[in-house]
């Protein structure tokens, strides 16, 4: 990988906007939105947020470099993991550890770890591929790895030890966000090809499918256990939406003319993503309180 400056400026918030969610089932909800972009760079994208505001992400800089990200207020320090490419950082907890993952010298997507200024690879013994999507503040980590058959699995890691974890019915099961509390998101594929969400609590999967949705992506899962989706419509197009309560709420960046998609949450009621704009060829990070 080519050597590069660790830290360079962020443009400020482009833009601030308030949108009405469109809500399937419960009574209007406001977001105010802002456009997160690196300066200079081709393509930013935010995955993930802690309660200190501290985001993860990764960007494409100007000659078409991609790096892992994290932005705390304005300054951008660039994530690189050594042993590989294209590197992801997904989810970070209070402590600034973040997850990710990177592409290695095979083209394999291998899961790693970055603590104490350390990147270090993570993923069940014998996976094919392995990805990291979510950390708590204990230190567990979910995520999901591809076995010697080529079937995908999620899996919750303590430290120590791996399980795995498949959604009953499943072809297909990754795991995401995960709260203090030990509650997992859980994203699986049913048998007509369909993504469904649902939240693993230890002991049972719970589903919890965005009205009306084609396909349900959870993500982010906060202490009280309210989660951000991805949902697509009949159309294909990706929305972001928001479980709280119990209700759903359904929202759109005015700015994300080509999807929105809802990544990372905290507990102070701000969510991050992505959004597409330029016929889908550009994407954008977002931030929006609710």
């Amino acid at each position: 990988m080519n050597s590069r400056k660790s830290r360079i400026c962020l443009l400020p918030a482009i833009l601030s906007f308030a949108a009405i969610s469109l809500a399937a089932d419960a009574p209007k909800l406001t977001f105010k939105f802002s456009t997160v972009q690196i300066k200079n760079a081709q393509d930013t994208r935010v995955y993930g947020v802690n309660n200190a505001g501290t985001m993860v992400g990764q960007y494409i800089d100007s000659s078409g470099v991609a790096h892992g990200m994290k932005l705390v207020g304005k300054k951008l320090t660039t994530l690189d993991d050594p042993s590989g490419s294209s590197t992801f950082c997904v989810a970070v907890n209070s402590k600034n550890m973040i997850v990710g993952y990177y592409t290695n010298s095979s083209n394999i997507l291998q899961a790693f770890i970055y603590k104490n200024a350390t990147f270090s690879d993570i993923g069940p013994s014998g996976a094919l591929n392995s990805s990291a999507y979510g950390i708590n503040d204990s230190g567990t980590v979910t995520g999901v790895y591809e076995d010697s058959s080529g079937l995908s699995h999620g899996f919750v890691w303590n430290g120590k030890t791996y399980k795995t974890l498949d959604a009953p019915g499943a072809t297909l099961t990754a795991a995401y966000g995960i709260n203090k509390k030990g509650s997992i998101t859980i994203q699986w594929q049913d048998s007509t090809g369909n993504y469904e969400a649902s939240v693993y609590d230890g002991k049972k999967y719970t589903t919890i499918d965005v009205p009306g949705a084609v396909s349900s992506y959870a993500h982010g899962i906060d202490s009280a256990g309210d989660v951000v989706y991805s949902w697509t419509d009949s159309t294909g197009l990706y929305h972001g939406a928001l479980r709280t309560g119990g209700k759903y709420y359904k929202f759109d960046d005015p700015q994300g003319t080509n999807g929105t998609y809802g990544d990372g949450i905290n507990d102070h009621k701000l969510v991050v993503g992505v959004i597409h704009t330029n016929g889908g060829s550009t994407a954008e990070g977002f931030k929006a309180t609710y």
